[in-house]
C-alpha cells in the first residue's frame, strides 16, 4: 500500500514537473520503451524478475578476469559498452570496468530491426529476451543515446546542470522516497555516494531503476535531470 501512495505521489509530482519545464525531449518513438530499454541495458533480468545467467557472456573478453568471471556482470550491457555508451572510448577505457569493448554510439539514429538482429545473433539475447524487451533495447540503442557532453564534464566528472534548480525537482519528485538527504530507502546506498559517476546517476534519472518503481524522466528535458544530479552532489554521502 505504501509503494502505491508513494508511486501516486510520485506521478503527480512528474506531472507539474512536466508543465513546468516543459514538453517532451523526443516526441518520436515511444518514450517509456526507450526508458526501460534503459533499464534493459541496465540490468535485464531485473527487469524481467528473472535469475541473472550461470554462464560467462562467450563475449566478453578474459583481460578483465573479474568481471569476465562474472556471469551476472559481464551479461549487462551497461558493463561492456559503458553507462555513457562509449565502451573502450569512455568513461571504461580504464579502471575496473575497463574490457576494450567499443561502445554503442555508431548504432544511435540507426535501424532498430538492425540492433534487434545483433541481439538475437552473436549477443545471444534471444532465448532471454522476449520480442517486446528486444524492441525496447533496440529503441535505447538507436533513439535513446544523448550527448553526454551536454550534460556532464567528463574531466571532474561532475554535472553541468544547476543544483538549485535540481533542489526543487528533488523536493517535488524525489524526497518522498529518498528522504530530504537522500538516505532512503535504507537497503541502498545514501544518493550523495554515488555522484563520482554522473553517467550511471543520470541513466537512473532517465530510465529508472531496473526491478524498482522509481519514475522514469526521460520525457521531461534533459537539463532537469542534470539539473537534479547537481543536487544530489551536494547530498550526505555516508
Amino acid at each position: 500500500m505504501k509503494s502505491l501512495v508513494k508511486m501516486t505521489v510520485a506521478a503527480a509530482a512528474l506531472v507539474g514537473a512536466f508543465a513546468a519545464f516543459g514538453g517532451p525531449a523526443h516526441a518520436d518513438p515511444d518514450q517509456a520503451s526507450i526508458a526501460r530499454g534503459g533499464r534493459l541495458y541496465d540490468k535485464w533480468y531485473k527487469v524481467l524478475k528473472v535469475e541473472a545467467p550461470k554462464e560467462s557472456h562467450k563475449l566478453y573478453p578474459s583481460s578483465n578476469a573479474k568481471i569476465a568471471a562474472d556471469p551476472a556482470s559481464n551479461w549487462r550491457c551497461k558493463e561492456c559498452h559503458g553507462w555513457d555508451g562509449l565502451g573502450a572510448d569512455g568513461a571504461y577505457k580504464t579502471g575496473s570496468h575497463a574490457s576494450g569493448i567499443k561502445g554503442i554510439k555508431g548504432m544511435a539514429g540507426g535501424d532498430p530491426a538492425a540492433v534487434v538482429a545483433l541481439l538475437k545473433g552473436d549477443h545471444a539475447y534471444g532465448d532471454k529476451l522476449g520480442e517486446e524487451d528486444l524492441t525496447d533495447l533496440a529503441n535505447y540503442v538507436v533513439y535513446g543515446q544523448i550527448n553526454w557532453d551536454d550534460y556532464i564534464d567528463a574531466a571532474a566528472k561532475k554535472s553541468k546542470g544547476d543544483a538549485a534548480v535540481g533542489k526543487q525537482v528533488f523536493g517535488t519528485i524525489c524526497m518522498n522516497c529518498h528522504g530530504p538527504e537522500g538516505k532512503l530507502p535504507k537497503d541502498m546506498p545514501p544518493l550523495g555516494s554515488l555522484a563520482g559517476n554522473p553517467w550511471e546517476v543520470m541513466n537512473k534519472i532517465l530510465n529508472g531503476q531496473p526491478g524498482e518503481v522509481m519514475p522514469a524522466l526521460r520525457s521531461i528535458d534533459h537539463k532537469v535531470s542534470a539539473d537534479l544530479m547537481a543536487f544530489i552532489a551536494t547530498l550526505p554521502a555516508e
